[in-house]
């Protein structure tokens, strides 16, 4: 005879059984989130620590953009090809793979004891940053389902990731100063094999190899990657090579050939990693080009704005992460004042309005740096953080929108590219524009005031805007006042920088308005799935 108490623990084995079921997923949004948190902090974390390891390793400025570049590039260039291996192959074994490549690369990063070494180490991360991006993703996509638990789980995604930016500059300057640059690598060892353990544990292996499973385009991964590696190659080391050098001529021009090839072998694939017929329509080419606009000319700033800072007012690495808090926090809280807007004005017009306030906050930060007071470049950098914090979650709004649900995936990995793309290509160009201009300045303000001109003179320029002004000091004769103006000649160039940033924003914010506020229908419903 059944007594009462076992059938209410029968009634409640439901109940157990679906709290157990929340609990699990809520356990594997926090993993993944945390996952791609990690590669959000380790992306910006680096930017302040940059004048400290230029003097570290003796690093000119062609050294510290490829530091950041190789990792931009290689993450860029590999997300599409991660997210189809992942779901063929697994994705919880993609997101160990990747942690033990991060961890490994991390552990290369702390112990390199040269530039060449520090940017093979930092491109091989870069590899284990897009495997671990795509495969937390696919994961988070995978397990919920409803509406109701996506549009919950997203929001928790994206909380940690505006967290991880904000604490990035400065959680980087504490490390650099306290513990020296090497421990923001070592120290995510610790933090690899701990969320290692909890995938393990926690996350189910899931996969597609079923029809509908993504096939691998390992020419286009190759064209991709090396037509923008060659580039950004060219630019880089152009102010080296000379601009009119057979080498800065052979590999823009070889870049520019495989991104051209890129074109008729993505058409001729049955599925490509990318369909260029998306791009025949206005709006998408809208959504495309304001994700380029913003990433260009406002998250690039997270590069250059800790070099300036300590360039410019002489800030230690903690400072400057302070000083560079009333940025990132715009960007974290100027989302929630966008979503409020889009209920008022159409999508396309938050944005013009986000790319506005960019262009605005570059020419402030511009002004600043001829007038020389942080005060300004405050204002500036709050201005710039909430038009970028307007971009921010609607720049992937916008290109989801054009596209039918069917390829929200393709879409999602064409937004994180371009994103990419866009600030591994500002921080070449525009690392241009500070380089020759600094290098300008220098020579004609030498000349001005009958000093001579220092042997070496590339490479002076390079530890000037590196930060590494000491190693500069003695090839400019150690004369304070050769020092200060191959510091001021940084500064205007610098503004010469922002200015740039700020026509980019400007271009971008009318095109996307234009394209984007289109008639012709925003979704692509007409391509075949």
């Amino acid at each position: 005879m059944n007594s009462p108490f076992s059938a209410v623990r029968d009634d409640s084995r439901p109940d157990a059984a679906d709290d157990a079921r929340r609990r699990k997923e809520r356990n594997v949004l926090l993993i993944c989130s945390s996952v791609c948190a990690l590669i959000v902090l380790d992306t910006n974390i680096v930017a302040v620590s940059l004048p400290s390891v230029a003097r570290s390793l003796h690093a000119d400025f062609s050294d510290i953009e490829w530091i950041v570049s190789a990792y931009m590039l290689a993450f860029a260039s590999l997300l599409l090809p991660a997210g189809s291996l992942a779901d063929r192959f697994g994705r919880k074994r993609m997101m160990l793979l990747g942690l033990g490549l991060f961890a490994l690369a991390s552990l290369g990063c702390g112990l390199a004891w040269s530039a060449g070494v520090l940017q093979i180490a930092r491109a091989v991360k870069g590899v284990g940053a897009a495997m671990l991006l795509t495969s937390a993703l696919a994961v988070i996509g995978h397990v919920f389902h409803t509406e109701k638990d996506r549009t919950h789980a997203w929001a928790v995604w994206g909380a940690c990731m505006g967290v991880s930016m904000t604490l990035a500059p400065l959680l980087g300057g504490v490390i650099t100063q306290l513990l020296g640059w090497r421990w923001i690598f070592l120290l995510n060892l610790p933090v690899c094999l701990c969320l290692g353990m909890l995938v393990c544990r926690e996350v189910a292996e899931s996969s597609n190899t079923g029809a509908n499973a993504a096939r691998l385009d390992p020419w286009g991964s190759l064209l991709l990657s090396g037509g923008l590696g060659c580039v950004i190659w060219a630019l880089i080391n152009a102010n080296a090579a000379g601009w009119s050098s057979a080498a800065t001529l052979l590999r823009a021009g070889g870049g520019v050939a495989m991104l051209a090839l890129f074109v008729p072998v993505e058409l001729m694939q049955k599925r490509p990693m990318i369909d260029l017929r998306l791009f025949r329509h206005a709006p998408f080419v809208g959504a495309v080009l304001a994700m380029f606009g913003y990433a260009s000319s406002a998250q690039v700033m997270m590069t250059f704005l800790p070099l300036y800072l300590q360039n410019a007012f002489s800030y230690s690495a903690i400072v400057a992460g302070l000083a560079m808090l009333p940025f990132a926090l715009a960007m974290m809280i100027f989302p929630r004042v966008g979503a409020a807007l889009t209920r008022y004005m159409p999508l396309h017009g938050v944005m013009g309005l986000g790319m506005a306030l960019v262009c605005a906050g570059n020419v402030l930060v511009a002004i600043a740096a001829y007038a020389g007071t942080y005060w300004m470049v405050l204002a500036g950098m709050l201005v710039t953080g909430s038009g970028a914090g307007l971009l921010n979650g609607n720049t992937q709004k916008a290109i989801m929108n054009c596209v039918p649900r069917e390829r929200t995936g393709m879409a999602s990995g064409i937004s994180t590219t371009t994103r990419f793309s866009a600030i591994v290509l500002a921080i070449a160009c525009l690392g241009c524009v500070l380089t020759v201009r600094t290098g300008s300045y220098l020579r004609e303000g030498l000349t001005g005031a009958n000093l001579p001109q220092p042997g070496g003179f590339t490479d002076v320029v390079g530890r000037i805007v590196a930060g590494d002004s000491a190693a500069a000091l003695p090839a400019l004769g150690n004369s304070l006042e050769a020092l200060h103006i191959a510091q001021t000649g940084f500064a205007h160039a610098f503004a010469l920088l922002m200015l740039a940033a700020a026509a980019i924003a400007a271009v971008s914010g009318v095109l996307l308005f234009k394209l984007m506020g289109s008639r012709k229908s925003a979704v692509v419903d007409a391509l075949s799935v």
